[in-house]
């Protein structure tokens, strides 16, 4: 429970950084994405997806943590 919960910390703090950072740019890129079809979204998300198993993957096995 304790390293969900800090995996849960670690995501928000990853989603807030880019709107403290450059809250315009932000606007921008939420602009686009509300403009963008849902299925270059889909692929977007499936891309993402795949990168994070895999780096989730790899640090469980590589015992690096």
């Amino acid at each position: 429970m304790k390293l969900l919960l800090l995996l849960v910390g670690m995501v928000l703090i990853l989603e807030g950084l880019p709107y403290l950072a450059a809250p315009e740019k932000m606007k921008e890129w939420l602009q686009m994405l509300s403009e963008a079809e849902p299925g270059q979204l889909r692929v977007l998300g499936g891309v993402a997806l795949a990168i994070g198993f895999l780096i989730c993957f790899f640090v469980q096995k590589s015992g690096f943590f």
